[in-house]
């Protein structure tokens, strides 16, 4: 069975050129100017990008434990109608995989049920909270890609610098929710004067710098690898930079949501803009971008938060933290960063692809070449349309982006060699 995709741009972290593709048994066998052949199945690519296959290191499937957000299933769908062929997966279900057997079973079940390809994170602490640190080595040999305890801070010192020492000898990365609970005072939106407007509870950048600060001090023991999860303001921007000046084994994501939108941009007490971190100031989300141009910012990464409904009605007071992002951030980041020229596309292929797969350890995934699997996603960028509710595949329909005009469409979704999404078809 053999697959030619023709007349695409294709465009890799380091070259866009013309150029067909041809992909036998779910492999690239040719990439070249011009093949000619007969196929069994055929895809024109003119005036499309044939990408690599997006990764995601952050999103939250729910799955076991709160299905009615979202299943493996459902999350699956969304990922790649977003243009994703690999997803991690965060430990923030219940039950919590805190065991071998649990992360096994997880590990089985992802690969079962789901279409993309997904590697599951294992949380450092039991259920995510305080207290004693997993077997980790266990928990890598049961299947493992990394850990985290995503959606808390470790607020014990201690706990983090055993943990640290523990991972690095693991060789795996370390992803922090950096958020020091002391501080955080019941917040639900930046600490400032929008907050004071809407008469809600701020929350400081402290929150986040305090720990930053600490946890790189630790790193610098430890040697571990410490990816920054969603980074939010201007000091943590300053704080990573210089922590890899000092050569410090660091890397940084930010979310689509903390590029494109600002605590000024909250008119009303709209649960929509309900997010952990907050969206913070229009400087902060200048340093961002800086910081995301300049390498500082490894990557771009959802931070996919579904949620029903009711967990996201009324005020932000009593409203869940988050928001979904699978299927709306290749066409924001295009036509915001792109599209405006502050990005080449094989800048975004870079951020949303090969860093990605490279910082962790993910093969197969991140690039175009001969011989490996292939992963592609095939965008058109001519396509004009509006984010809307009824076109999502998650169960979570919870996001300010609703109404948006974008450009670009994901017209297929290519996964070891099998369309696995196709705009034609839905």
């Amino acid at each position: 069975m053999n697959l030619l995709i023709k007349n695409g741009t294709v465009v890799t972290h380091e070259i866009e050129q013309q150029a067909d593709i041809l992909i036998e048994n779910g492999r690239i066998r040719q990439i070249a100017a011009e093949i000619d052949m007969k196929a069994d199945q055929s895809i024109d690519a003119k005036n499309k990008y044939v990408l690599p296959g997006l990764v995601d290191v952050h999103v939250h499937f729910r799955d076991p434990g709160y299905t009615n957000k979202e299943t493996i299933e459902s999350g699956g769908m969304a990922a790649v109608h977003g243009g994703f062929t690999k997803v991690l997966t965060m430990p923030n279900v219940q039950p919590v995989p805190n065991t071998p057997e649990l992360m096994a079973s997880m590990v089985e079940q992802n690969k079962a049920k789901s279409v993309v390809s997904i590697g599951q994170i294992a949380p450092i602490t039991i259920d995510r909270v305080q207290g004693a640190i997993n077997n980790l080595s266990a928990l890598k040999e049961a299947g493992a890609v990394a850990f985290s305890n995503d959606g808390s801070g470790i607020q014990d010192a201690e706990t983090m610098l055993q943990a640290m020492q523990l991972i690095a000898k693991l060789g795996v990365p370390l992803a922090a929710h950096v958020e020091d609970e002391s501080l955080m005072k019941h917040g639900v939106v930046n600490k400032g004067t929008v907050a004071d407007r809407l008469h809600l509870p701020g929350i400081s950048e402290l929150t986040e710098t305090a720990q930053l600060a600490r946890d790189l001090e630790l790193v610098r023991q430890t040697g571990v690898h410490y990816h920054v999860c969603h980074i939010s303001t201007k000091r943590s921007v300053e704080l990573v930079r210089r922590a890899k000046e000092d050569g410090l084994n660091v890397t940084a994501e930010v979310t689509p949501h903390h590029l494109l939108l600002d605590v000024t941009m909250i008119e009303t007490d709209n649960s929509m803009f309900k997010m952990n971190p907050p969206l913070r100031t229009p400087a902060d989300r200048r340093a961002l971008l800086v910081g995301l141009l300049d390498g500082t910012i490894d990557m771009i990464a959802t931070d996919h938060a579904p949620h029903t409904e009711e967990d996201k009605s009324g005020s932000m007071l009593n409203a869940t933290f988050g928001i979904t992002g699978l299927e709306t951030s290749l066409q924001l980041i295009f036509t915001n960063l792109v599209h405006t020229k502050v990005l080449k596309m094989k800048d975004l292929v870079n951020l949303m692809s090969y860093q990605p797969a490279r910082q962790f350890g993910l093969t197969n995934q991140g690039q175009i070449t001969e011989w490996q699997p292939a992963n592609l996603t095939i965008f058109d960028p001519t396509v004009i349309s509006t984010i809307q509710k009824s076109n999502f595949y998650s169960k979570g329909t919870n996001s300010p982006f609703i109404g948006t005009a974008v450009k670009g469409q994901v017209q297929q979704t290519i996964i070891n060699g099998k369309i696995v999404y196709s705009e034609d078809l839905k």
